[in-house]
């Protein structure tokens, strides 16, 4: 399992020699992703190193939840008003259609939600700095924050499990 570090640079030129250091300590490309204000992103960011993470996945659990619970509430309903007819099979699908329905608009919606990073440093990024993020394993990633540290990139508190594996 791999686990996200996150550093804060100056700007887009110390960012690049961050990358270039952490290139040089061998971490793969995959693994180094740059985020920042979006007018930088779109002018002065390569596309494949642009953090595009969202809360996809958060917001189809929370649809689910939500859906799947209100689906069961709809069938217990139904289930008081006996000219309805609804039985507990009836009840058990409208809570499964629910979910099903939730999860999909959770989805949707939560691809359209800044990831993690982006809302817990929201304001180092206004402040016009540029946030590396770096993803790997333990032994990968000792070795690329002592190379960002030399290259006078500032260690923010983040170490999480990451979807990249």
């Amino acid at each position: 399992m791999k686990t996200r570090h996150v550093f804060s640079t100056h700007d887009i030129g110390a960012a690049e020699s961050a990358v270039r250091a952490l290139r040089q300590a061998g971490l793969a490309d995959d693994c180094i992703s740059l985020i920042a204000q979006h007018d930088i992103e779109n002018q002065q960011i390569p596309e494949d190193r642009q953090d595009a993470s969202d809360d996809f996945g958060r917001g189809g659990i929370k649809g689910v939840l939500t859906g799947g619970g209100s689906g069961l509430l709809v069938g217990l309903v139904a289930l008081a008003v006996p000219p309805l007819g609804l039985t507990l099979a009836g009840a058990a699908v409208m809570t499964i259609a629910g979910a099903a329905v939730g999860g999909w608009v959770g989805m949707l919606t939560g691809a359209s939600e800044p990831g993690a990073v982006r809302r817990k440093f929201e304001d180092e990024i206004a402040a016009g700095r540029v946030l590396v993020i770096i993803d790997g394993d333990a032994a990968s990633l000792a070795v690329a924050d002592a190379a960002l540290v030399a290259t006078g990139a500032t260690a923010l508190p983040f170490d999480a499990p990451t979807a990249v594996s």
